[in-house]
């Protein structure tokens, strides 16, 4: 398996294009393109590695993990899933992104939603989803469990955490998915953060001062 970062929009939101080299079915997750050349900056990912994007994730619902959704659906028409509790979120996102002086795209709505029974795969590489509440009411992080690999959106970051200050955030909330489904992880546990560098659940228990 393979992954890209791209750092994307005002908010350096990072936007992974994961996909599993040997069938070359990709993930976009958290779509943060905000211009043109940030969709094509994401385009030329896919087609530089012919890969078949299969599926779209958005880990919550807020505005700078979403505002590339419609560029990613019109483009490479992925089955788009994200948390059905952060729907009123989507529904506010333009609205929201005027309040910053940004133009984004509606984004389309899901055509699934998450489940931690959901079983996937992108080739022979399973996929797991972890309802992880607290930075909004719905998120959930992506887990690759045979690679050791999670992407934490804005749940769990290099030495820190989520936002709990927002629409429906709760601290306690937070801190139990951290808790009870991060840090039961494998302590080599790549985590890929929806900003900043990536971290390992060892290197968070270690050193995070919100879990010491």
């Amino acid at each position: 398996m393979k992954i890209k970062k791209l750092t994307l929009s005002p908010f350096q939101e990072n936007t992974y294009v994961v996909w599993d080299e040997e069938t070359s079915e990709a993930i976009i997750i958290d779509p943060s393109c905000l211009s043109e050349n940030e969709e094509a900056e994401l385009k030329t990912v896919i087609t530089e590695n012919n890969l078949n994007v299969k599926y779209l994730f958005n880990t919550h619902g807020h505005l700078d993990h979403i505002f590339g959704n419609a560029f990613v659906k019109e483009t490479f028409n992925p089955i788009h899933y994200a948390p059905e509790i952060d729907m009123p979120l989507f529904d506010r996102a333009v609205e929201q992104a005027e309040g910053f002086g940004l133009t984004m795209k509606v984004s389309p709505k899901p055509d699934k939603y998450f489940d931690e029974s959901i079983p996937l795969y992108i080739g022979k590489t399973e996929i797991k989803f972890l309802f992880t509440p607290g930075h909004t009411p719905g998120e959930f992080c992506i887990l690759f469990p045979t690679e050791n690999i999670c992407i934490s959106g804005d749940v769990l970051f290099k030495e820190s955490i989520g936002r709990t200050d927002l629409w429906q955030g709760n601290y306690n909330t937070l801190m139990n998915s951290i808790k009870t489904k991060l840090l039961v992880l494998p302590e080599e546990t790549i985590i890929y953060p929806g900003h900043g560098e990536s971290s390992t659940i060892k290197y968070e228990i270690e050193h995070n001062p919100f879990l010491n």
